[in-house]
């Protein structure tokens, strides 16, 4: 097993539809309004940018974002990763078949897949000690992400 190889994988339940949760996760330049480890966002072209990310952990990562694939009548969103993470991440929209996270159908899931490499050298030199704390941060921002892509989408229904 390599330390420094990072394979992600999750899924979230949205009560929203995938129309909604697509459009809210294609507008990264918003991300910092719903998720709280995205600090900063800064576009640099149409399809790319920069964001800055920082968890539980006392380190940021800065990471160069440009879109690989925009499908959305199949609710694919992929961008490459360069900088401080170097590798690729993907969210994939779709309908909830067993009735969203409430049982009242219309909701979404969210696949949500990365693979990825630290590309910050003191990242990669602590990769085998603290391995598990990386994981462990990574699983938090995932789970505030969920959360606060939930409480943003259920405001914009609410507007």
């Amino acid at each position: 097993m390599d330390p420094n190889h990072y394979r992600f994988r999750g899924v979230w339940r949205l009560a929203a539809p995938p129309s909604a949760v697509y459009a809210a996760l294609e507008d990264v330049n918003r991300y910092p309004l719903w998720w709280p480890e995205v600090r900063e966002v800064r576009q640099t072209g149409a399809q790319s940018g920069y964001v800055v990310l920082r968890a539980l952990l006392p380190y940021r990562l800065v990471v160069r974002l440009e879109t690989r694939l925009h499908d959305p009548d199949a609710g694919v969103l992929e961008a490459v990763m360069r900088g401080d993470l170097d590798g690729w991440s993907r969210f994939t929209v779709a309908a909830d078949a067993s009735g969203g996270p409430d049982g009242s159908g219309g909701g979404s899931l969210v696949l949500f897949e990365e693979d990825a490499r630290p590309g910050k050298p003191l990242l990669r030199r602590l990769a085998l000690p603290l391995h598990p704390l990386f994981r462990a941060n990574h699983a938090v921002m995932m789970h505030r992400g969920r959360r606060g892509l939930e409480a943003y989408l259920a405001r914009a229904g609410d507007g």
